[in-house]
């Protein structure tokens, strides 16, 4: 592993919290971004952590110059919110595999106190399909204008899951859906408090829907994209002819919150035939059993494949749950939503059964 910031004092403290887990082995540290690329050529290190406020060259640059000259999984460093919240999202839409935040801003003397979260995020790393990993170049603007029209209640609803590569698949996924979608898209992404917020607004500068973070007690509406908050569960509840997004603080569902599950149960609950869950990269098996409750009452599951998944976990659970109704490469994850909406409204429109999400499946 290659430990990559540009304080003596930082590289030096994790390196030492890596190797003292026995886990890892650290074998090179560079000073800053045009030191890693050579570092990076010579040690051919298997995993890179990567702080990105550097000199000479910062991590953005560094990571984008890695992934596309010696591409290998990549841990991003960050301060601890503010502007290192969107750098961090940029990182993880080019390629990074996670972040972590450094608990108290560059120089952080309390590092030991994120130390379970370093060793997750390289287990992560040390799991990591490179072949879906490839460094993007996304610009800040929308794919399509969006058409205006007035807000209406969400018949249809499109819930996605997602943990590690999840950022960078859902910049993917999102502004590739159409602007005259029929249906409401929650999505549900393995996310701490406050990064949540800024995924929204990037998803939002990318995308022809509007995207926003969730809101309790807020009614869905058609052609909207809702995020929940990173630390508060999120479900979704029918109220009347109308459903509502409901957020708490219960305990954490597989270790983390929000979770999938519960927000996966509620959709079924909620939406029934109408709903199609979607499940993205990510380490674990949250959202299987969410899933598999979704095709039991009668709605559609998709499962991101094994090439285009950065960590095949969750989507290989929910295959082997039986909530998949069929597996897609992240690419044509958007074009099939579209498609079954709009198969979904003809139905509806000439009096049919609702519930045509069901279809083959295979790997």
């Amino acid at each position: 592993m290659l430990v990559v910031d540009d304080s003596a004092f930082m590289r030096k403290l994790v390196t030492e919290l890596i190797e003292g887990s026995a886990e890892f082995r650290v074998i090179g540290t560079a000073r800053h971004g045009l030191d890693a690329l050579q570092k990076v050529q010579t040690l051919h290190p298997d995993i890179v952590t990567l702080d990105i406020e550097m000199p000479e060259l910062d991590g953005l640059g560094a990571l984008e110059r890695i992934m596309r000259e010696s591409p290998r999984p990549v841990v991003m460093l960050t301060a601890a919110s503010g502007a290192g919240d969107e750098m961090a999202l940029r990182a993880l839409e080019r390629g990074a595999v996670e972040f972590v935040r450094k608990p108290s801003g560059p120089i952080s003397l309390d590092l030991a106190t994120i130390r379970d979260e370093l060793l997750t995020a390289l287990r992560a790393a040390a799991q990591v399909n490179l072949s879906g990993v490839r460094a993007s170049a996304l610009e800040s603007s929308r794919a399509d204008a969006a058409i205006s029209r007035s807000p209406s209640a969400a018949h249809r609803v499109i819930a996605i899951a997602a943990s590690t590569g999840g950022p960078r698949a859902l910049a993917e996924l999102v502004p590739a859906l159409p602007a005259q979608l029929d249906a409401s898209v929650l999505i549900v992404q393995h996310m701490p408090p406050g990064f949540t917020k800024t995924l929204a607004e990037r998803l939002d500068g990318l995308s022809a829907l509007t995207v926003s973070e969730a809101v309790h007690g807020e009614t869905i509406e058609s052609g909207r994209v809702y995020i929940a908050p990173g630390g508060q569960h999120m479900r979704l509840q029918a109220v009347g002819r109308t459903r509502v997004i409901m957020l708490d603080d219960s305990p954490p569902v597989w270790g983390v919150r929000p979770s999938a599950d519960p927000f996966f149960h509620s959709v079924a609950e909620s939406a029934g035939a109408a709903a199609i869950g979607v499940v993205l990269t990510g380490m674990g098996r949250d959202g299987a059993a969410g899933l598999r409750a979704i095709r039991d009452a009668g709605g559609a599951g998709i499962a991101q494949d094994r090439q285009s998944s950065i960590i095949y976990g969750m989507p290989q659970a929910a295959y082997a749950a039986g909530g998949a109704t069929t597996v897609l490469p992240l690419a044509e994850i958007a074009p099939a939503l579209a498609t079954m909406v709009r198969a979904a409204a003809d139905v509806t429109a000439t009096g049919g059964d609702r519930s045509i999400y069901g279809g083959g499946s295979g790997q």
